[in-house]
Order: structure tokens, then C-alpha cells, then sequence
């Protein structure tokens, strides 16, 4: 195996940063110029996580490929530019339902099926199979959960087993820990990352390089005591302080040398970064010159990672506009039950995103309506897009009882409606969405086209209704412009309102393939009508 693998554990307590760690890293092995990939191990029992309730999970990050997976991979193709596809998330259930259906077919010939070496056979199978078909330089591979966890233990065994299998300069394992701080005492303490480490070391895992987040610096005899007390060389206990920005964390990560020990650990070529064009993207992102409010109105806002790709697209459009972008996050509910125009009157510009089923959609057809009645810029992504075409139906159109069909099936005006090649799937909801990259043409005159500034697009889908092109002429006599088109299946995928000074709705989700030093151009266009819609106030 050519291919060199990075192995990200994680102890003490979750949300510690492992992805982004991660994502960091991969920055900066692709700014010293090798091929990076990066893969996700999760280890809950689903087969992946489109069925679960962003409450628990966050967002659904959605990949070219169709795969529904964990927000982390949103993080990787973010920070190191890559599209990533279904190899790059392996979740437990997947592994389980693959070893399952083996044993039906007769795979093991009789044989006992066991965790070992069964499950973590099929582990590792995933891991090469991804090496296979993407041959990075280099895979880093994040393994789900902290250490301790009993569902984490067939995937520590497997990545154990990798290293015995290829070699200590094939492998570098990289455990992410807590160093917390007692007020009390005044005093960073080490003990819980030393019982961390002791906890993979009882596996069979000595990790190669840990990473100390830390909401205060380790100095030389913090770093020297875990180094001592963990195996480990002090060069390779790296300080990882909180950022200002997630995108501070790869300049962070390389000002403490953590690419410099793992080049070391991996036996390659110590080269210089080239990281000016993400110094400078950093450096304006903390010089923002204007200021724009965007109210985001959802079903899950209480849970902001529910919409983690949204906001960092409004982030990343903040960037390139010179701009610090405030997100006010506004239950739909909320609406529905009280002021709306109170509610919304300090915003400069109305999002509603994506999401399913009926609570909180006639909060967002009031959002909706405010944006087209005061001149207010309208996003409206997926859901947001139904949503605003409801709405004008009702409020234009006349037609008071106007509704998608998910909400309310015997609706005499659905003006959107189930998909022809969705009506089986209802009883079996994973995994059967429209998923994935589809062409858009985009309509020549159209706001749409003037951001892309071409023709032809590709953006990435999740969802089960469209637009009902049986009432296509009668929006169309109204006044709403439908601007991007499915070529081969003939399904609306963009919506404008020409006499606005910007709302759009689409179909799809263009928050999944902004970056933070490439803005979408739709966000890019929405923050930037915000900004000039705030000015006029």
C-alpha cells in the first residue's frame, strides 16, 4: 500500500474538535503539496444518518455521489477542497449489514461469524477499498466517538491491527484529548489525558502524536509531563488553544508543528506549506468592513449544527464580501405565534432552509411573505423554496388552500407534489430521497445565471417533493420566474421574483459545496443584496 494512513482518535469527553483536527490537517499535507483524503468511522448503529432526527445528529451533509452522512465530511471537503463521495463514511451499521449479508450467501462457509475477525476484517476492507478507488498520498481516517465508548472498540481493534499489519512509518496514530482547568486551583491538569492514553495503550495502541485542546497555553513542563507519563515524545504533544475561527485552526496547527511530527512519524519529505491564499482569506475574515443581519428561520434552530453547512456558507459569503455576517436564529414557530413583523424587522435578509414534515411551515410562509412584501432578500433552499411557492400561490394566485402534498394530500391546488419515482418509497425512507448531483440549466437574463456566471450547473439534492409543473403557467402569468430547469427530467430547480430586489428559492442545497475561500455564488449574491439592503435603511 503506497498510501500513507492518519488515524484521529479522540478521549476524555466528545466535541472535542476530531474533525476539525482532521480537516486541519488535511489543509496542511495538501498545502505541502501531496494528495489528501480524508474518511469518517462512525460507529452508531444506523446505516447512515439520513434517518435521524437533527436534534441528535446535526446536519445531513450530502455528497456529489448521493451518500447522506456525517456533518464532519462537510468539514473535510471544506478545508481541503476535495470532493469526497460514500467511501469517506463508514458507519457501523454499514459494516454489520454488510458481514450479515455474507453470512446469508453462504460467505463464510459454515464458519462462526465473530467481531473478531469478522467485523474488523470488514473495517479494514472499507479502509483499503477507499485507498483503492481514491489512492491519496495520504488517508486520514477519524475514528467516531472516545475512546472507552463499547461501540468504539471493534474500529480501535481494526486500525490496530493496520498498523501490525503495515508498519510503523505506513501508520501514525493521532489521539485528540482534553486538558481542562481547575479555576479552584489555578492549575491545566494531565490526568485525564494520561487515563485516556492509558485506555488505547490497554488496546494495543500507543498514539505516535496527541493533541492537547486546552483553553490556555501548555507550557514546556505540561507538554514534558504528558509526553513522560504517555510514552510519547514531547516535540509530539502539540497545544491546540481555541480559535477565533475554524479556519484559524490550520495556521494554529502549523505554527505548533503538527504537520512537521506527522511528516516525521510517516517517514515523507519535509516540505514548505504554501498557505498565503488561506493567510489572506483568514485575515479578512477578522477585518470585516460592512456588517449585514440574516434571519434564519428553521424548524431545529435551537440546534445550530441542524444547519451547519448554511452557516458556513453565510460565513464563507461574509468573507468574500468584506462583511461579518450576524445569523439571528428565528424558530418558524415563533411566527406563527407571535409579532412577525417585530420579529423581523431587524433583519437585512430572510433565509428558510431545508427540512421535513409540517411543524413550523406557516412560520416560514409568513417569513417568506414579509421578505416579498417589504423588499426584504429571500433565500429559500429546498424546503425554502416550497415554501415560497405555496405562499404566492396562496397570497397572489388566490388560491387559499394551496399546499404540498406532504402536508395536506387532498389539497385541490398541490402545487407541489410527490415525485412520480417516489410514491414507493414512503414505507422505506432511508437512503431513497433524491440524492445527489443533478444538472441545472439556468435561463439566460435570470439573477441566477448573472452569480454562476455560466450556463450549466451541478448541485446536490435531498429531498422527495418538487414543484408541480401542472400549475407552471399560472405562476408563470403571475409573475414568478422559474429560472433553472432539470434538462433530462424537466423539474423546476430555480424560482425568482424579478420585481425584488433578490429572492430566489432553489431546489437544492448550495450551502454543500461552498468554501470558505470560494463563496457559493448564490450565498455570495444573497449577503451581498443584504449588505445593500441594509445601506438603504
Amino acid at each position: 500500500m503506497d498510501t500513507k494512513l492518519i488515524f484521529v482518535t479522540g478521549g476524555v469527553v466528545s466535541s472535542l474538535g476530531k474533525g476539525i483536527t482532521a480537516a486541519a490537517l488535511g489543509r496542511l499535507l495538501k498545502a505541502r503539496g501531496y494528495s489528501v483524503s480524508i474518511m469518517k468511522l462512525d460507529p452508531y448503529l444506523n446505516v447512515d444518518p439520513g434517518t435521524m432526527n437533527p436534534y441528535q445528529h446535526g446536519e445531513v451533509f450530502v455528497t456529489e455521489d448521493g451518500a447522506e452522512t456525517d456533518l464532519d465530511i462537510g468539514h473535510y471537503e471544506r478545508f481541503i477542497n476535495e470532493q469526497l463521495t460514500k467511501l469517506n463514511n463508514t458507519t457501523t451499521g454499514q459494516i454489520y449489514s454488510a458481514v450479515i449479508e455474507r453470512e446469508r450467501s453462504g460467505g463464510y462457509q459454515g464458519g462462526t461469524v465473530q467481531v473478531i475477525p469478522h467485523i474488523t476484517d470488514e473495517i479494514k476492507l472499507r479502509i483499503r477499498r477507499t485507498v483503492t478507488e481514491l489512492h491519496p498520498d495520504i488517508l486520514l481516517v477519524e475514528i467516531g466517538g472516545t475512546v472507552g465508548d463499547i461501540e468504539s472498540q471493534p474500529f480501535l481493534e481494526a486500525i490496530r491491527q493496520l498498523k501490525t499489519q503495515l508498519g510503523s512509518n505506513q501508520c501514525c496514530f493521532i489521539h485528540v484529548t482534553l486538558v481542562p482547568y481547575l479555576t479552584a486551583s489555578g492549575e491545566l491538569k494531565t490526568k485525564p489525558t494520561q487515563h485516556s492514553v492509558k485506555e488505547l495503550q490497554s488496546i494495543g495502541i500507543q498514539p505516535d502524536i496527541i493533541v492537547c485542546r486546552s483553553d490556555y497555553p501548555l507550557d514546556r513542563s505540561i507538554r514534558a509531563k504528558i509526553g513522560l507519563f504517555c510514552n510519547t515524545a514531547e516535540e509530539n504533544v502539540i497545544e491546540n488553544l481555541n480559535a477565533r475561527s475554524l479556519y484559524e485552526v490550520p495556521l494554529m496547527l502549523e505554527e505548533n508543528g503538527l504537520c512537521r511530527v506527522v511528516l516525521k512519524q510517516l517517514a515523507l519529505e519535509q516540505r514548505a506549506p504554501e498557505l498565503s491564499a488561506w493567510k489572506t482569506m483568514v485575515e479578512a475574515d477578522f477585518a470585516p468592513e460592512k456588517e449585514c443581519t440574516i434571519g434564519l428561520v428553521g424548524k431545529y434552530v435551537e440546534l445550530h449544527d441542524a444547519y451547519l453547512s448554511v452557516a458556513e456558507a453565510l460565513h464563507h459569503s461574509g468573507i468574500a464580501n468584506h462583511a461579518r455576517v450576524n445569523i439571528k436564529w428565528i424558530a418558524a414557530e415563533d411566527l406563527e405565534t407571535g409579532d412577525a413583523s417585530k420579529i423581523l424587522s431587524d433583519v437585512d435578509g430572510i433565509l428558510v432552509p431545508g427540512g421535513f414534515g409540517e411543524r413550523g411551515l406557516e412560520g416560514m410562509m409568513i417569513a417568506s411573505r414579509y421578505a416579498r412584501e417589504h423588499n426584504v432578500p429571500y433565500f429559500g433552499i429546498c424546503l425554502g423554496m416550497q415554501i415560497a411557492v405555496v405562499e404566492f400561490a396562496r397570497s397572489i394566485l388566490g388560491w387559499k388552500d394551496a399546499h404540498s402534498t406532504e402536508v395536506n394530500f387532498s389539497t385541490k391546488h398541490p402545487v407541489v407534489a410527490l415525485m412520480a419515482d417516489q410514491i414507493n418509497n414512503l414505507d422505506r425512507i432511508g437512503g431513497t430521497l433524491r440524492l445527489g448531483s443533478y444538472t441545472c440549466r439556468l435561463e439566460d437574463g435570470s439573477l441566477s445565471i448573472e452569480h454562476y456566471g455560466e450556463k450549466e450547473i451541478h448541485e446536490r439534492h435531498r429531498h422527495r417533493y418538487e414543484f408541480n409543473n401542472d400549475f407552471l403557467e399560472d405562476f408563470k402569468a403571475a409573475g414568478l420566474k422559474f429560472t433553472g430547469w432539470n434538462p433530462r427530467r424537466g423539474l423546476a430547480e430555480i424560482i425568482e421574483l424579478p420585481d425584488h430586489p433578490w429572492f430566489v428559492g432553489v431546489q437544492f442545497h448550495p450551502e454543500f459545496k461552498s468554501r470558505p475561500d470560494k463563496a457559493h455564488p448564490l450565498f455570495k449574491g444573497f449577503v451581498a443584496a443584504a449588505i445593500d439592503n441594509r445601506n438603504k435603511a
